[in-house]
C-alpha cells in the first residue's frame, strides 16, 4: 500500500529530491525522503513537520503502532 502511495510523489512535489521505501519483513518498514529545503518540507508535510508524521488516506489501518517521526542532516564526509 505504502509503496503505491509513494510512488508518483516526486511528480507531486517538486522540492522531493530522492525517496525510498525499506522493508523489514513481517511487519515494518521505513519511508526516507530527502528535500530540497526545508520550506519544500513544509510544503508537504505543514507547519508541524518535525514532530507530526503525515499520514496518508487508509494508512492508519495497517499501522501495529503509532507512526514515528524522525529527522536527520547530512553529513559531509570530505
Amino acid at each position: 500500500m505504502i509503496v503505491s502511495a509513494v510512488r508518483e510523489f516526486p511528480s507531486r512535489y517538486p522540492g522531493l529530491v530522492d525517496h525510498e521505501v525499506l522493508l523489514a519483513p513481517p511487519d515494518s518498514l521505513l519511508y526516507v525522503s530527502r528535500w530540497r529545503s526545508e520550506q519544500d518540507l513544509v510544503g508537504y508535510a505543514g507547519e508541524h513537520w518535525r514532530d507530526q508524521p503525515v499520514v496518508l488516506p487508509g494508512e492508519d489501518e495497517y499501522l501495529v503502532a503509532p507512526l514515528q517521526v524522525r529527522h536527520f542532516t547530512l553529513a559531509s564526509l570530505s
